[in-house]
């Protein structure tokens, strides 16, 4: 009815309705208990509150003084990430405690089973093997237990929240209204929320004491540009900054095709706010591709200089960069986390996992195995790379360790603690010691499963030290059941802000298994990183944090501006993957 209003005209008839029909999404939504099957049916209902939100555009434009463009913030603000929200609910209150033990203890088992089973279905697919008809029967038959395993566990996840004490009690926070998200702003902060849509899209920039909108092009356009730029950010030999015919300098660089392309996606996205952002703090909260862009790798429009001279000059010169799944989200963890006292130790690092029988650390292997550590960082030029998959093996990544002594030296031994090859496995990364720590950092491979995100996982050591094959993958099903109550997880590897991009929910992926584990903030990365490079960008980050004294959120931003001065690290390849998620206070 409400699209039929719509169409002839009858906006105010067309909001009457859409309002009747978002209501009873609402009301069926919180009668399913499986937060799978809550979040699977919300992703089928997001045409409605597109629509919801055009509707309330359309009205902003007809009559721009009656709040409609802050009603349709709100709506924007429901559609989004309900399924985290509440996951941070149930994380405060502690859900899982005093639920019957065999109900957990089947969870475990339920875990090791779909390790096992998909550790053994990877080995077979990136081997010869996979040639085989037998051996490929296999995986099908592999893959069907898996799924079947999945499925067991999420319902049983589902009988675990249910049967908690605490369930019935439990109350969901609202989505924010526009006064309740300019509450969790600060005057040194511009907030920039995306909705995009099929015929336009919309973009709100929120202070803690005004809004403006603005309508962009249609999601199609928009999307492109952005896959046009993500790729662009991911070659290192044909990016922004190539030397290759371009004259780089730390303000700007010359006109190239590849500045066009980084223009095209800024001047779609940014070019409304462009004049009015200041050097102020940005907050992200994005949707569709714009979820794996680096916004501090878009360019200022304000130094783009003119059509006969183009020049590119990254956001991340003028401005702190927040990437944030809902201005909810984060209001609905600041209330989690208040009054919670940091960790009483500062750092524990774990690096350089060994990953194959055939590595020269185990005992008795030649020093000369394709595994050794011989060559040089520079020869080796490994990437913490989930490309890695097709090659049936995860490489050694020689620059973790490096990185990890590095930052450990930054830090008193009674400060810190370490894990470094066989010491990097399973068993430390799920230990209750790591709760004594403000920062956790994880460097290593990581990879991100869009078809089941529950396979999502860190890769640790995946022998003995007999080359013994060990539980090496933490999962995203294991790190929900980690305690790190930490200022900061960083994880220093492949991919690890990624995830199935879900209807309603965004990206589900890594990220929101360590919130909901007690991490304040995250540093993640969008795309396979150079080795090399993390590790010097690291290194910049954590001596900017525990030397300098600085925030996370500012000391990344000022490692990455370090790396955009240097001629070998300028390439926005080597240092935007990498964003910051989470609180910014």
């Amino acid at each position: 009815m409400a699209y039929l209003e719509r169409n002839q005209g009858n906006l105010q008839q067309a909001l009457t309705q859409i309002q009747a029909a978002v209501q009873i999404i609402e009301d069926l939504r919180t009668k399913i208990d499986s937060q799978e099957l809550r979040t699977s049916y919300f992703a089928t209902v997001q045409n409605y509150y597109k629509f919801y939100t055009d509707l309330l555009m359309q009205l902003h434009k007809q009559k721009p003084d009656q709040g409609y463009n802050a009603l349709a913030l709100h709506i924007s603000e429901r559609s989004r990430a309900r399924g985290l929200v509440e996951l941070l609910t149930e994380a405060r209150a502690e859900i899982r405690k005093d639920v019957d033990p065999k109900l957990l203890a089947e969870e475990q088992r339920l875990l090791q089973l779909i390790d096992a089973r998909e550790k053994q279905r990877f080995e077979i697919v990136n081997s010869p093997k996979i040639q085989d008809t037998t051996y490929a029967d296999l995986v099908k038959e592999l893959q069907t237990e898996i799924d079947d395993l999945l499925n067991q566990q999420k319902e049983l996840q589902t009988k675990i929240r249910t049967t908690s004490p605490k369930y019935a009690d439990l109350i969901y926070p609202q989505p924010l209204t526009l006064s309740q998200i300019q509450q969790q702003l600060d005057q040194d902060t511009v907030l920039l929320q995306y909705s995009l849509g099929k015929d336009r899209s919309y973009l709100w920039a929120v202070t803690p004491d005004s809004i403006h909108s603005y309508e962009l092009p249609q999601r199609s356009e928009i999307e492109a540009a952005a896959q046009t730029f993500h790729k662009l950010l991911q070659n290192p030999s044909n990016s922004l900054v190539s030397q290759r015919g371009i004259t780089v300098s730390p303000t700007g660089i010359s006109k190239s095709t590849n500045i066009e392309a980084a223009l095209k996606l800024s001047q779609m996205i940014l070019s409304p706010v462009a004049d009015k952002l200041g050097n102020k703090r940005l907050v992200i909260v994005a949707d569709g591709a714009l979820q794996v862009i680096p916004f501090a790798a878009l360019a200022d429009l304000t130094k783009a200089g003119t059509k006969e001279e183009v020049n590119y000059q990254p956001l991340l010169i003028n401005h702190e960069i927040v990437h944030l799944p809902s201005m909810t989200a984060i209001a609905t963890q600041r209330t989690a986390l208040k009054g919670r006292n940091s960790a009483p130790k500062t750092l524990a690092v774990l690096a350089d996992p060994v990953f194959s029988p055939n590595d020269s650390r185990i005992k008795g292997k030649s020093q000369n195995t394709e595994n050794d550590l011989n060559l040089s960082l520079d020869e080796s030029a490994l990437q913490r790379a989930a490309d890695n998959l097709n090659l049936g093996t995860w490489s050694r990544l020689p620059a973790t360790g490096e990185e990890a002594k590095a930052i450990l030296q930054l830090v008193s031994p009674k400060e810190r603690l370490q894990a470094f090859d066989f010491d990097a496995n399973f068993n430390w990364a799920t230990s209750q010691g790591l709760a004594e720590y403000r920062y956790i950092h994880f460097a290593t491979h990581g990879f991100a499963d869009p078809k089941n995100p529950e396979l999502s996982g860190i890769v640790l050591s995946l022998v003995d030290t007999a080359g013994q094959p060990v539980r090496g993958y933490l999962r995203l099903g294991d790190i929900f059941n980690l305690n790190l109550p930490a200022d900061l997880v960083v994880l220093s590897a492949c991919e690890t802000g990624l995830g199935q991009d879900v209807n309603g929910e965004g990206l589900v992926g890594l990220t929101r298994g360590l919130m909901y584990a007690g991490a304040e903030r995250l540093a993640v990365s969008l795309w396979k990183v150079d080795d090399n490079g993390t590790s010097n960008l690291m290194q910049k980050f954590y001596q900017q944090m525990l030397q300098s004294g600085k925030s996370p959120n500012v000391a990344l931003r000022d490692a990455q501006l370090q790396m955009w001065e240097q001629d070998r690290w300028r390439n926005p390849y080597f240092w935007s993957g990498f964003i910051s998620q989470g609180e910014w206070r």
